[in-house]
């Protein structure tokens, strides 16, 4: 060996808030071996609150993987990592990378495929939780307490109200018609014959939707037009005994709204996977309210949806290094 030849520097990827620790257990990157140095990190380092730890963890690196809306990629955040040249985020839509300034500072964003069925699934895992009181039953035997204390809610025969009715909530939707419910369905540019197509009834206003509705399920992507989307005047509209369930995006409910809500009453309870911050801070009171159903974003988080996205990741990365990007953002 020569000592005095060059060292070849590999390019550096880092997985971001890979929590459970399986990101490389979830796909074969040997293709990558010799190519790229990856490394994954479990621990999350929110770039609003502390930009300058997040630039130190990734500032050597040229590939981020990122997952969904949970690291947000401004123009300022991108600016301090001037060796970056590849995102890959989970899904092919996301809101919180700036698209234009990566674009200007020749960074390349890609995307994966996604799946509806694990969303899908656990929407249902929510609902029936909130429909049975699974939460609260479920710690009463942990804890001693006594046997049988909630009264579940019948679905046969109820209705449910669904926020949108794409491919989450066309799925959705089936199984609230196999469980015998009246499905309702409303969005902004729902039609008559895209309802039926689906088996349902199109609600005339999202309000006429949540007066009706016993559990009210949001499917909707997060715009500037369906951000907050569900404030008080619409919790409001729910009947007392109505269930809100949100699987989709945090930022379609007004949090303060909610909480009020669920503190005085306006609704009997909410399930719920999404947060405006994740993790959700240990002193946040959705933790401990009774009436909700909390789990931390778990509709992705499946054997199958992690394959698929850190396989495709895999997949990315190759193509980038071969100068032929695939599915690009933007």
């Amino acid at each position: 060996m020569n000592p005095d030849a060059p060292t070849t520097v590999l390019p550096r990827c880092a997985i971001l808030d890979d929590f459970q620790g399986v990101a490389l257990a979830s796909a074969d990157w040997s293709p990558l071996d010799g190519r790229v140095e990856v490394r994954a990190l479990r621990e999350h380092i929110d770039p609003l609150a502390d930009p300058d730890g997040l630039v130190v963890a990734v500032e050597d690196c040229e590939i981020l993987v990122v997952m969904r809306e949970r690291t947000p990629l401004g123009a300022d955040l991108l600016a301090r990592l001037p060796r970056l040249r590849l995102i890959v985020t989970s899904g092919m839509r996301n809101a919180s990378i700036d698209l234009a300034a990566a674009r200007a500072r020749g960074i390349t964003v890609c995307g994966t495929a996604s799946a509806s069925e694990p969303p899908t699934e656990l929407t249902w895992a929510l609902i029936l939780g909130l429909a049975r009181q699974v939460h609260t039953e479920s710690a009463a035997i942990r804890a001693g307490g006594p046997w049988q204390s909630t009264v579940g809610l019948d679905l046969a025969g109820r209705t449910l109200g669904l926020v949108g009715l794409g491919k989450i909530g066309g799925r959705v939707a089936r199984i609230g018609l196999a469980f015998g419910m009246d499905v309702v369905a409303w969005s902004p540019h729902l039609d008559d014959e895209r309802a039926a197509a689906h088996g349902v009834r199109r609600a005339a206003s999202l309000t006429d939707l949540l007066a009706a509705a016993d559990v009210a399920s949001l499917h909707l992507v997060l715009s500037d037009r369906t951000r907050g989307l569900i404030g008080e005047a619409e919790l409001r509209a729910m009947r007392p005994d109505a269930y809100l369930v949100n699987t989709s995006r945090a930022g379609l409910v007004d949090e303060a709204a909610l909480l009020r809500a669920l503190r005085e009453g306006w609704i009997a309870g909410a399930g719920l996977d999404v947060y405006e911050t994740e993790p959700l801070p240990t002193d946040d009171p959705l933790r401990t309210l009774p009436n909700v159903l909390a789990l931390p974003h778990l509709g992705y988080v499946t054997r199958g949806n992690y394959g698929r996205y850190f396989g495709q990741a895999v997949e990315d990365v190759e193509a980038w290094l071969a100068g032929k990007p695939v599915r690009e953002l933007g």
